[in-house]
């Protein structure tokens, strides 16, 4: 086993859920009426446990038990699937994979923060820099050989660039995210030789935004990767309640001075938190040898390589965003100016996915729906499928390639 995979963080919590569903199923299965038994309506498990709680009884019904046999079925069916769960994530912390992918040179660097140069010689048009995300690591766009949309793109003769935010230190713990845009990212524009195309991925994508607002001299055009706009606009309830988290996290964030990785992911299992086991189980599966494990074990990796958010970041995110809804309400600023794109007066390309489980496919459409100039994609894809995935080239890479050679 290798001593360098902690993963899934944070194990505990996975490991916490799948005992929580044991229980979820027996409680439920405990009859209230003569016949099959029914759920409970007063079992406290959410719309994605209770379905994943049906499915459960629904392959026990298939395959013939009587009533009440039925909690019995249904306990030896997560027995097998706790077994395959925990298999899974052995032999994920086994595997051989290794990311060795070289490091490209940096053409601008400030505290943490990185612009990482991928263009190569005889690459023509403006400089394409993307904008990740805080709360991930940068390279998930140069997660792989073969899963990179860095590499492609400069291998299509694209003068494409990454921001790596970086670690933050003792300076950035102190950073709103008016000190990522107006500080951070617009010297970084300004380091370049002339106005840039902005290209935000998820989180990145609303800095991007921001950024191009107020830089219009700096950002010649506007790509959005799964984007987010509306936070309530799929479900309010659910946004509500993440930002309900925040007064618990204060301590976290006191001590620290930022919300550490474990409870940024703790907070991303609350979206599908039976999905984490699923996808060990299907891992589980594979051949180790496969394409498909080593890209599994690539993303699994990146996504356990977290990074902390400094505290104002988190408490602007969760309660504003999140709680308050600011950026659709139009409440969002920046250096004191509202962030609003109908003001963005310039190309943008906007991929939405549509099996995102992140970002909801209507948040994103509402920021569409509001910039003035959008070219929008609907990717058949996931949220990290979209850029890093094995379709990534057809679902994102060659249609965003096209609409940056129309700029040109």
């Amino acid at each position: 086993m290798s001593a360098r995979r902690r993963g899934p963080r944070p194990l505990p919590l996975h490991l916490m859920t799948g005992a929580a569903r044991g229980m979820a199923a027996i409680a439920a299965t405990m009859p209230s009426a003569p016949g099959w038994p029914s759920w409970s309506d007063a079992w406290p498990i959410s719309k994605g446990g209770r379905e994943e709680l049906d499915l459960l009884r629904q392959r026990a019904e298939a395959a013939g038990h009587a009533p009440e046999a039925l909690r019995a079925a249904i306990l030896r069916r997560l027995l097998r699937e706790d077994r395959a769960t925990l298999a899974g994530i052995a032999a994920y912390r086994r595997h051989s994979y290794t990311r060795d992918l070289p490091e490209q040179p940096v053409a601008w660097a400030e505290g943490g923060t990185r612009l990482l140069d991928y263009a190569r010689p005889g690459a023509e048009g403006p400089p394409v820099v993307f904008v990740p995300s805080l709360v991930n690591r940068a390279y998930v766009l140069d997660l792989a050989e073969g899963h990179s949309t860095l590499r492609f793109l400069a291998g299509q003769g694209v003068r494409a660039s990454l921001l790596d935010w970086g670690w933050p230190g003792e300076a950035e713990r102190a950073f709103t995210l008016t000190d990522y845009v107006a500080g951070r990212l617009e010297r970084a524009l300004a380091a370049l030789p002339g106005p840039a195309v902005l290209v935000g991925y998820c989180m990145g994508g609303l800095l991007a935004l921001a950024a191009a607002l107020r830089r219009p001299d700096r950002v010649a055009a506007l790509g959005l990767l799964a984007t987010p706009w509306d936070f309530h606009a799929e479900d309010a309830d659910r946004a509500a309640a993440a930002a309900a988290l925040l007064p618990g996290l204060e301590p976290l964030m006191a001590a620290t001075g930022t919300l550490p990785v474990d409870a940024i992911q703790a907070l991303f299992a609350m979206l599908d938190p039976w999905g984490i086991p699923r996808k060990f189980r299907t891992f589980a599966r594979l051949d180790p040898a496969s394409p498909r494990a080593a890209l599994f074990v690539a993303l699994e990796d990146w996504l356990n390589d977290g990074v902390p958010l400094a505290a104002p970041v988190a408490r602007e995110a969760l309660g504003g965003w999140y709680g308050a809804n600011t950026p659709a309400r139009l409440a969002w600023r920046i250096a004191g100016a509202p962030v609003d794109p109908a003001g963005a007066r310039l190309p943008a390309f906007v991929a939405i996915p549509h099996r995102d489980r992140i970002v909801s496919p209507a948040s994103a459409r509402a920021l569409a729906n509001r910039l003035p100039q959008a070219t929008v994609l609907e990717a058949e894809a996931g949220h990290v499928g979209m850029v890093a995935g094995s379709s990534a080239e057809t679902a994102l890479w060659r249609p965003l390639l096209a609409w940056l050679r129309r700029l040109s």
